[in-house]
Formats: structure tokens, sequence, C-alpha cells
């Protein structure tokens, strides 16, 4: 709706005079010299435990006004985001280097959680203007570029540990002027358009990035204490000597200070965010995507002909044949035309069979919307949240497709509408009650270790509702059209005895889980960025390649099985319907395969059983809704296939 919305006040103000404008993002910020900005931060997290944790659950300097938390939107919430206000005050255009506060002396408990949080390689995420905090370090030889700054450090070979306490921070600035552009901004700050009358106000400085150097440096406490906040103390150099670096341990008290420096830029507000979105290994990037898109593509290619020439070729040595003939080919041949009478017999768990296609449907509408949204701009990283939220929002909606979906299959299988709103509520409480079911856990587990990444009692009841008072309804009223639908009819009619079927030499189900290889291919390569950027902390913006990705496993998820229905048919196997969809279907088990050894070979650094559940899990629910959309892709594909092979061929 929001996305809509927006588009149509773009259409509205395009007649106005501009030279270009900005959509993906929060609106523009500009600031006079000395104006007070505030940086804000993001919950502690870490690559090693995957546990965010309060920025304020360990000793840090709170502002004078107290802490107060911002507003967080349903993805920001979920994904554990919790952003409070911060001491760290700069003023535009103004260098200077300041005292924030000075703890009392650390107890056990604050000293042991330090400790602890450092050792577990935790970061602090720290946002101005909406942009996170940029840090920039060495590692054989190469420049590597971090979103926060760690807690504290430990040298090797040493026991003791030392907390970052001193930070220095530079803001890269440009100066605005109105009459270039006009901007009409979009996000998580609302929408906005810069006029004539606002061009005197907008006349400024907008802050283009943001980058901190981390330091730990040993202060007298004696001379701290006479200090208050914001007082002026002298510039530091980062100390390269431990003895000069702040130690963690009982009965210290560690002073925090800051110093900003404001240097111009050419960068622009458009611009801003590429630093942040440059993914390392780019080239490699680029060719393996390309060269996984070839492979398939002429994989595909070759297996779409070969199947098309067979297909035609029996087809018409079919029609050809006068009837005497047709029914001597029936007695003496083998094949898919054996299974007439058999193929579209109703298959065993159908109503399950039904319930996982509905969702299917639901799964594979909200991830083409969302990344085709996602590819146009729609989802910037500056929108916290965003991205989550869409999608949920996409799955409640999308309940009148699943609904529709369920109910139509349902009524073909079973020649009557009878039970449908049993098979709707199934189908609305299908994935969404296994999702339930495991996020559950994973939040008692969460709780136990007092993480924000824990989902408040509130926002359970908030997504119950939104379950069964949306989501429910939606999904009956889609099953209610579903009955209203023309019911598909099937070609041929169904014997009452059940054709034998001829025994084979290796089990079928050997057949299904290899055909899900192929899809597989398509996506192994995106899955390790998208690994990265969910448990590295990395940024993912390659939506435009994920796009691509998603319409290639489409076609060859489809390819894929209704080959194999072609194959069980041909050795006159007429149970197809469960097999056409984990033909395709059975991509989730490899993409589950993939996740395990990402932990066991990437994520060597996660520690801890509570971490690995919480990997596992999540893990395991992405597979879930992976079988479902590949499953219905070809199951759907399959079935119109066989509808189609067997109204083609004249049977008496």
């Amino acid at each position: 709706m929001f996305g809509v919305y927006r588009v149509f006040v773009l259409l509205v103000f395009v007649s106005q005079t501009c030279n270009g404008f900005y959509l993906p993002g929060s609106y523009m910020h500009t600031y006079s010299n000395g104006d007070s900005i505030y940086a804000k931060v993001n919950s502690l997290t870490s690559i090693e435990t995957e546990l965010p944790f309060s920025y304020y659950s360990l000793p840090y300097c709170p502002p004078l006004e107290g802490i107060k938390k911002s507003a967080e939107n349903l993805g920001e919430l979920l994904m554990g985001d919790q952003i409070d206000n911060s001491a760290y005050r700069f003023r535009m255009n103004t260098n200077e280097s300041l005292y924030l506060c000075i703890t009392s002396p650390l107890n056990e408990h604050e000293v042991k959680l330090l400790k602890q949080r450092t050792r577990e390689l935790y970061q602090v995420n720290m946002i101005l203007d909406n942009l996170p905090a940029l840090r920039f370090a060495k590692q054989n030889g190469v420049t590597i570029q971090w979103t926060g700054y760690p807690v504290g450090y430990s040298p090797p070979n040493s026991n003791d540990d030392y907390i970052i306490n001193h930070l220095k921070f530079k803001v890269l600035v440009h100066e605005y002027e109105g009459n270039v552009m006009e901007v009409i901004g979009t996000g998580e700050e609302g929408m906005g358009v810069i006029s004539e009358a606002d061009k005197k106000k907008a006349l400024g400085y907008e802050i283009v990035g943001f980058e901190v150097v981390p330091c730990s440096v040993k202060y007298d406490p004696a001379k701290m204490t006479k200090l208050h906040m914001y007082d002026p103390v002298p510039s530091v150099n980062c100390p390269l000597e431990l003895d000069k670096a702040q130690i963690i341990k009982e009965r210290e008290r560690i002073t925090f200070t800051y110093e900003v420096e404001f240097v111009r830029s050419e960068t622009r507000w458009p611009s801003r965010w590429d630093a942040y979105l440059k993914m390392e290994g780019a080239r490699v990037h680029w060719f393996s995507i390309l060269n996984s898109l070839m492979v398939i593509f002429f994989l595909a290619g070759i297996v779409f002909v070969i199947f098309l020439r067979t297909v035609r070729r029996d087809l018409t040595k079919y029609e050809e044949l006068d009837k005497e003939a047709q029914a001597q080919m029936n007695e003496e041949l083998s094949g898919w035309k054996l299974v007439v009478g058999d193929v579209f017999r109703e298959p065993e768990l159908s109503k399950l069979l039904c319930i996982m296609v509905g969702d299917g449907v639901r799964i594979t509408g909200m991830a083409v919307v969302t990344i085709v949204f996602a590819a146009l701009g729609f989802m910037s990283p500056a929108s916290r949240g965003m991205l989550l939220t869409g999608m949920i929002i996409l799955y409640l909606f999308l309940g009148i497709a699943a609904g529709y979906a369920g109910v139509r299959l349902w009524r073909t299988v079973k020649g009557t509408s009878e039970g449908w709103r049993s098979l709707s509520w199934s189908i609305a409480c299908f994935f969404p009650g296994i999702a339930f079911v495991i996020l559950t856990v994973l939040n008692f587990l969460l709780w136990s270790s007092n993480s924000t990444g824990a989902i408040p009692i509130s926002l359970y009841f908030e997504l119950l509702a939104l379950w069964f008072c949306i989501s429910v309804p939606l999904t009956l009223f889609g099953g209610f059209l579903g009955t209203k639908a023309e019911q598909i009819q099937f070609p041929v009619r169904t014997n009452q005895i059940p054709r034998e079927i001829p025994e084979r030499k290796y089990p079928s189900w050997l057949l299904v889980l290899g055909a899900g290889t192929l899809p597989f291919g398509t996506l192994f390569i995106e899955l390790f960025f998208i690994f990265s950027s969910i448990w590295l902390g990395r940024f993912y913006y390659v939506f435009g390649f994920l796009l691509i990705v998603l319409l290639l496993l489409v076609v060859v998820c489809a390819e894929v099985s209704v080959v194999l229905t072609y194959m069980h048919l041909c050795v006159e196997d007429w149970r197809w319907w469960w097999k056409a969809f984990f033909a395709s279907g059975s991509v989730a088990l490899y993409v589950f395969a993939y996740s395990i050894n990402y932990l066991v070979f990437d994520l060597q650094s996660l520690s801890g059983p509570v971490s690995a559940m919480l990997y596992i899990g999540y893990s395991l629910l992405m597979a879930i809704a992976i079988m479902l959309a590949t499953g219905t892709i070809g199951f759907l594909t399959s079935f119109y296939f066989v509808h189609y092979l067997f109204s083609s061929v004249k049977i008496d």
C-alpha cells in the first residue's frame, strides 16, 4: 500500500521543475553550522553468538535526558534491533574533543560481562543521520570495512582485556544548495518535497558519511571526576602501548571521551550508501553468477528440446494409427499411454497436497513481489526492517491466492466443494503454525540469554492478531472464490480398479531426490552471499541478480518436474502427483545441507549451543519455505502438462 502511495505522489510531483529525485532511503536532512546532531545506538551484535544485546546492558554513558527507545517497525523488532538515544552529540562543522562521563568503580558482574562481550567479539552499532558508523581495518595488507566498532580487544598471548573508551569520529558532509535540485525522499522518516519556499531552509549541509576509529586510552580518574559532560578535553592519539590502554578489571573507573572531525566531501546524498553496499569479491560474485546462469540455461535448453521432440514423436505415432492399430499398440507397448485410466486417480494424502500447494503459491508470490520491489529500489537499507515488514504484509494479503489455489485443486481432485472451509483453515495455519512453533522454541532460548533478539510478549499477541484477524479471513475468502471458479475437468475417465505398477530396478525416490540438484545449481552461488549477509552482518543489495536467479529457478523447477513426471509415466507409474511436487521441492534438502556446511566451514567462530540452535532453526524454516515454493511450481507445471498431454490424444 505504501509503495503504491509513493508512486502516486511521485507521479503528481513529476510535472514540477526538477533536475532529479532520490527514491530509496529516508528524507534528506540539512543542517546549519552549529546545529546539534545526536547519534543513536542499536543492539550490540556478534558474529560469534548471533545473540543481540542492549547497548545499555554494559556500563556506557547514558544521555542527560534519560534513555529513550526509538519507534521501531515490525521488521526491526523481529530482527532484534533496539535503537536508543545516546550521549554522543555533534555540532555541525565544529571539530571538538569532549568528555562524556566516568563510571563508578567496576564490580565483579560488570567486569565479567565486559570481558565476555569483548572475547565474543561484540560490536557497538552506532547510527548518525540514519547512517551506520563505518570502520576500516587492515588484515594481511588488505583494507576491510566493517559497520560498528568492537566493545574491546584482547591482545594475543594475554589474559587481559581492554575496553574501547575513546572514539575518533569523522563526519563527511556535502554542502547542499536548494536551487540545484528538488528532492523527493521516502523511508521511515516519511515523504517530503523541498519546494521553492523551503530552499532557504534547505541551504546547509547534508551528512554523507560516518566513520569511526576506536581507541583504548587510560585516563587519570582524579582529574576526570572534576569534569562535566561535554567539557573539552585534549585530543589524543590512539596509543599502541598496552600500559597506556584502559584495562578491564575490578575497581577500575572507565572514562569515556570522543572527538569529531567534519570533512567536506564531493559525495552527494543519493550516493551516500554506496560505501556500505560494496560487496567483497564483487568480481567473483559477478562472474560466478553469470557462469551459473549460462550453464543452467544451456542444460535446461537441452532437456527442454529433447523432451519436446520425444513427446511430439510419441503423439504423432499414436495419432497416425487407426483404432485397430491403437488397440493393438495399447496391448503390446508400454508407456504413458497405458496409464490413461489411472493418471488422474486421486493421490494419497490429497488434502495435505492441496494445503502445501496453497501455501506454496503464497510463499512464491511473496518472494517474487518482494524481490521485484527490492530490485526497483523500494527496499532501501536506510529503511531498517522494511524488507521483513513488506514480506509479512505480502504474506498476509496473499492468503486470498493461497485459499483460491488450494480449494480449486481440492475441487479438481474430489469433484466437489465439500470440506473447503476446513481446507482453507488448514492452509491458513499450516506454514504459519510451523513457523510459530520454531520461533517459539528459539524465543525461549533467546529469553534465557536475556537477548534483545527475543520477541516481546506484546509482539507475540500482535502477530497472532495479524494471523487470525487478517490472514485467516483472507484465506477463507480466497477459498470461497475457489468454490465459485470453473472446475477443471479431467480429459479422460478414471478406471475403478487401479492398474498395477511394474516393478522398478531402483526406487523412484532416488530419481526424485537427484532431481533437486539442477535447481540447486542456480542457487548455491547466491546462497553464499545471502548467508554472509544474514550471519556475518554484511549488507546484501544485489537484488537485480537475485531476481534473475529467482526467475531462472522457476524455469528450471518447472522443467525438471515435467521431465521427471514424463519419465514416471513412461514406465507406467501413474502416481506422479507427489513425485512432481518433490522433484523440484527436493532442492530444499540441498539448501539445508548447504546451510549445515556453511555452519561447519564458514561460521567456525560461531560458539555455544544456543547460537547453533538459532542458526539451525532459522535454516530449517527457510528450507521448508523453499520446499513449499519450489514444489508448488513443479507440481502446477506438471499438472497442466499431464492435462494437456492426455487431452491431446484421441482415446475412446
